[in-house]
């Protein structure tokens, strides 16, 4: 049952809890109570509006990847911490394979991507190469 009330706020976290116990097929008692455990325990972090990132100057999505030049704990700390301040960075998962970072980078354009990779991706602590890849198009369940 908690993964079926998962599954339906997933896709819309606005739904009241008479239409989401509906859905669910429960009473809406007990669904608010299924759901507020879900809160209380972490499986729920939190509720989100989806902002369409071209409506808002940031038309461009860009995947970087980047490798670092060393690996000593102070040397990822360092990244960590710098690139956390990079608003243009809307994600940055640590990863295995032929990087160590992959970040999901938001712009206008190719032209503010570019000034963005020179002069500050580029000169983030420890960063040995970047490789980007431009979005052409993002595909999303249900759509």
């Amino acid at each position: 049952m908690d993964r079926s009330i998962l599954a339906v706020l997933e896709q819309d976290g606005r739904i009241s809890n008479a239409d989401l116990a509906a859905r669910v097929g429960l009473s809406p008692s007990p669904c608010l109570r299924r759901v507020r455990r879900l809160e209380e325990t972490g499986v729920i972090r939190g509720y989100r509006a989806l902002i369409d990132p071209a409506a808002v100057g940031r038309g461009l999505r860009v995947f970087a990847g980047v490798r670092l030049a060393r690996h000593a704990r102070a040397d990822v700390v360092a990244f960590e911490q710098a690139v956390l301040q990079l608003a243009e960075v809307v994600h940055s998962h640590h990863v295995t394979g032929n990087y160590d970072y992959l970040l999901q980078v938001e712009v206008a354009d190719l032209p503010a991507y570019e000034h963005f990779h020179a002069n500050r991706l580029a000169s983030l602590p420890g960063v040995a190469a970047v490789s980007s890849y431009v979005t052409m198009k993002t595909l999303t369940a249900g759509s």
